[in-house]
């Protein structure tokens, strides 16, 4: 698989279990499958975001430089913006909390 190979939300979502774990940190796909029973925190805390962008739960954590230098072996693709519900200019966009009903 290349590593420029552009990857849906919904590809993205089905592989979200241990023995197939993708997950999206910056629109970039990776496959970390092999990674789980090597994370420090543990498989259950990754295994939560598995299938998803996992973006803000990965930079809440606070990882060091070198947890972020080892994503690279493990870069499938990119994510597909267009294909992420509510994307911007997608129709279907979902309602955020700042759209305010008519009166």
């Amino acid at each position: 698989m290349s590593s420029h190979q552009l990857i849906s939300h919904g590809e993205m979502q089905q592989h979200n279990k241990q023995s197939d774990c993708w997950l999206a940190i910056e629109g970039k796909v990776y496959d970390i499958t092999s990674f789980l029973p090597e994370h420090p925190g543990g498989d259950e805390v990754v295994l939560e975001c598995a299938g998803t962008d996992a973006t803000d739960a990965f930079k809440d954590i606070g990882h060091s430089a070198s947890a972020e230098a080892m994503l690279s072996k493990f870069l499938i693709g990119e994510l597909d913006a267009e294909s992420v519900p509510g994307a911007p200019g997608k129709k279907g966009k979902k309602p955020s909390h700042t759209d305010t009903p008519p009166p």
